[in-house]
């Protein structure tokens, strides 16, 4: 991936004025009173443009700024056996910070980052990652302890996520099989981190939504990891903000890929691709498949109002874990986000208020099927006041006439 973040200086101008806020950073964590999906009333303090900014001014949020000697330590001098991934930026190490690597820090599991100095990710990608992560806490964005910026290196220190990503739990075989329920839980975190990064003042668009980048922590808890390419989303009159196109095929919203044009409803979309990857268990681009089969959104999309023939392209994994009146609510809300129109999509805030009851339900039911012993989905009926339809008409217009409104709006001057 290529640069993609640039911080305009009306931004920066705002943030300046912003700075005098009393703790720096936005903050919403498990035991804030504000509902998961909510924003505190803080603002982003002053951002670095570049990296000799960050080094004159290193504070930022609560970060913690490690030498690059201490991560050696805390990796093993960054051994091949305690790589935990990799990918464009470089490579991911499992590390643990203790006694022996800084004295008097709290030990502490952690994973770091290490930005290869031939990847395509430069500068700009590794210091949005320090920008956002720095100042956002949200118990489903994974949590940026720290960083380390010496020389040439660049190391991003996160918490370390003990169960690995979406992507390895869904696709390869060494791991073990997500229950349907926790698919449900997954897709309610990663729809909470959205909708917190949404709902900021200055909202941000996170645009590179994909199953690699879903976290898993050792209770299935999802978090979202990877801001590189997250955005400021529009401001004032806007409707959308243009930007070069950047982010993973498949999971990219068609109008975003057409004009450039990005709004939080992108986001959206990759939400809608995720959970139909989670319904149908296939990658979202898959070239192994027959041709009609490749693009999964293309092939799956007209089935997910199909009862029937749903059930027959179905991850069999989750074989008779669902029950049939939850199963199409869920795949309507996939249907609605991955609308080739952006309004016709809902909002993050609508989607948490669809998934909460069917997540709820779900476990109730999960709950009284391991009480009985039994694997038989008619142990527990559905209550009758569940909504028929997750998004009702009073949300959003049916899909007939919506198709030829226009996408996005030019800024107004």
């Amino acid at each position: 991936m290529g640069s993609c973040l640039s911080v305009q200086e009306e931004q920066h101008q705002q943030q300046r004025e912003n700075s005098s806020c009393g703790k720096p950073g936005i903050y919403v964590d498990s035991q804030s009173p504000l509902k998961s999906g909510s924003v505190s009333s803080n603002t982003f303090v002053i951002i670095p443009k570049n990296i000799k900014d960050l080094r004159q001014s290193p504070g930022n949020g609560d970060l913690d700024i490690f030498t690059y000697e201490e991560m050696k330590l805390a990796t093993k001098h960054f051994r091949p056996d305690q790589v935990l991934g990799e990918g464009g930026f470089g490579s991911v190490y499992k590390g643990v910070i203790d006694e022996r690597v800084r004295p008097g820090y709290k030990t502490t599991q952690i994973a770091v980052k290490v930005l290869d100095p031939e990847s395509l990710q430069g500068d700009r990608e590794w210091l949005a990652e320090v920008n956002y992560l720095g100042q956002l806490r949200h118990p489903n964005l994974v949590k940026l302890i720290g960083y380390s910026c010496e020389d040439d290196h660049r190391l991003l220190v996160y918490e370390y996520m003990a169960s690995g990503s979406l992507e390895k739990h869904l696709f390869f075989r060494v791991r073990a099989t997500l229950t349907w329920h926790q698919r449900l839980k997954i897709a309610l975190d990663t729809a909470r981190g959205l909708a917190f990064l949404h709902g900021v003042e200055k909202s941000i668009i996170y645009r590179d939504f994909k199953t690699s980048n879903i976290l898993l922590d050792e209770d299935f808890n999802a978090k979202l990891s990877d801001f590189g390419l997250a955005r400021i989303g529009p401001t004032g009159d806007q409707t959308h903000v243009s930007t070069r196109v950047m982010g993973t095929y498949g999971y990219a919203a068609p109008e975003y890929v057409m004009t450039g044009h990005l709004t939080a409803r992108s986001d959206v979309y990759g939400f809608g691709v995720v959970l139909l990857e989670m319904l149908i268990g296939r990658r979202a681009m898959d070239k192994s498949r027959p041709s009609r089969e490749h693009n999964l959104v293309e092939w799956a999309r007209p089935l997910l109002n199909h009862g029937k023939k749903l059930q027959k392209i179905l991850d069999p994994r989750i074989d008779g874990q669902y029950s049939i009146k939850i199963l199409m609510k869920v795949a309507n809300l996939a249907y609605q986000c991955l609308s080739q129109n952006p309004k016709g999509r809902p909002v993050m805030s609508q989607v948490i208020e669809i998934l909460e009851p069917l997540v709820t339900h779900e476990m109730s039911r999960e709950g009284m099927i391991q009480l009985s012993g039994s694997g038989s989905i008619t142990l527990y009926q559905v209550p009758k006041d569940l909504p028929e339809n997750p998004i009702s008409r009073s949300q959003l217009k049916s899909e007939s006439g919506r198709e030829d409104d226009e996408s996005c709006k030019e800024p107004t001057s």
